[in-house]
């Protein structure tokens, strides 16, 4: 099948993305003390060269100590490290690509080894053990609010759009899994409550950054402490979480999957991906993820298996279909930044697919 119709421009609010390829956000934990150096720019802009539409970058820790760590991982407050950022967005732009600020508050799941006192929606992490604190109710605006300063900061830098990293049993993420949200106040409980939260970050983030630039929402039924886990067991649960994240202004929703072409619920007698069902449901532009072109397992689910080998007739059908807008790669994009021209050129013959024991060399 010709790939040309994933080399269409998509338009959403101010954002236009060139074809549909986007960089999927990898940490790489390379800006010493949360600055984004001269490296950070050059990575991001030999992947806009390589043909990739829209960059989103890997996960930008809020200011707050208790957001992120380590201090390597980049953050988006003080001059210096805004500076970097306007290097990146500069670099992207100058080849012609698109680039979004993931934003990224890690919960549970941040290393408390530095003192810092961690804070989720329970005091649970994603194994189900205790760890540092729950966040009092009336400290929740403020975490939205630090949300909206990092995507007013980002839009203020030249990022396109933004992503809030709602994924992978994340703070956001672990206010929508039942598993790590054991409260007993109105955003605990029902599913309808525990996606109170994470919807009052949309709306913080709308309000700071206008009517027109868009937000991207990224979500995981997996958890990096739990592959199996699931926030929505059928299409009416999926439904009540997506629909006021959008109502509270969310623009494209990015489902979180370890291969995109499974189908998302077994029972549900339609082989509709999670992005398919994102889409059938909202009706927005949605970002599919999992294993693009590649054929080797996620991590270390099974070690040396090999999965199903992806291929390009496979993501334009489903394209063609109307599961998704935009197909985001990682790996193929660590082991070759040109994967994407070369998919378009038909040069992928000799792609040699993603190394695991090559990784921290591929993330240069």
């Amino acid at each position: 099948m010709s790939v040309d119709p994933l080399f269409t421009p998509l338009t959403v609010r101010s954002l236009t993305v060139p074809n549909r390829f986007a960089m999927a956000p990898m940490t790489r934990q390379a800006s010493p003390g949360g600055v984004p150096g001269a490296d950070v720019a050059e990575y991001y802009r030999r992947r806009a060269a390589g043909g990739v539409g829209l960059i989103i970058t890997e996960g930008v820790r809020l200011p707050d100590p208790a957001a992120g760590y380590p201090t390597s991982v980049p953050t988006i407050a003080g001059d210096e490290v805004l500076q970097g950022w306007r290097r990146v967005t500069e670099a992207v732009h100058a080849e012609g690509g698109t680039v979004a600020a993931q934003l990224w508050h890690q919960g549970a799941e941040r290393s408390d080894s530095d003192g810092v006192t961690v804070v989720s929606p329970s005091g649970i992490n994603g194994k189900g053990e205790p760890k540092g604190r729950a966040l009092d109710r009336d400290e929740l605006a403020a975490v939205a609010a630090s949300f909206a300063d990092a995507a007013s900061a980002a839009r203020d830098v030249g990022f396109d759009a933004v992503e809030i990293h709602g994924a992978h049993g994340y703070l956001v993420d672990e206010f929508l899994w039942e598993k790590t949200n054991q409260r007993t106040d109105s955003y605990g409980g029902s599913l309808a409550a525990r996606t109170r939260f994470p919807a009052e970050v949309v709306a913080a983030v709308r309000a700071a950054v206008g009517a027109d630039y868009p937000i991207i929402f990224r979500y995981s039924q997996w958890k990096g402490a739990d592959y199996s886990a699931t926030i929505a067991s059928d299409p009416g649960e999926l439904d009540a979480i997506l629909t006021p994240l959008a109502a509270a202004g969310v623009d494209i929703f990015h489902p979180s999957t370890r291969r995109h072409y499974v189908p998302a619920f077994a029972d549900s007698g339609s082989e509709l991906s999670l992005a398919g069902w994102t889409k059938k449901i909202t009706g927005l532009p949605v970002i599919a993820v999992g294993s693009v072109g590649l054929q080797t397992q996620f991590r270390s689910e099974k070690p040396g298996q090999l999965i199903e080998p992806d291929s390009a007739d496979r993501l334009v059908a489903q394209f063609e279909a109307g599961e998704f807008d935009i197909a985001a790669v990682g790996r193929a994009l660590l082991a070759d930044p040109a994967w994407v021209n070369r998919l378009r050129e038909g040069t992928l013959a000799d792609f040699a697919g993603y190394d695991p024991a090559k990784a921290l060399a591929a993330l240069a």
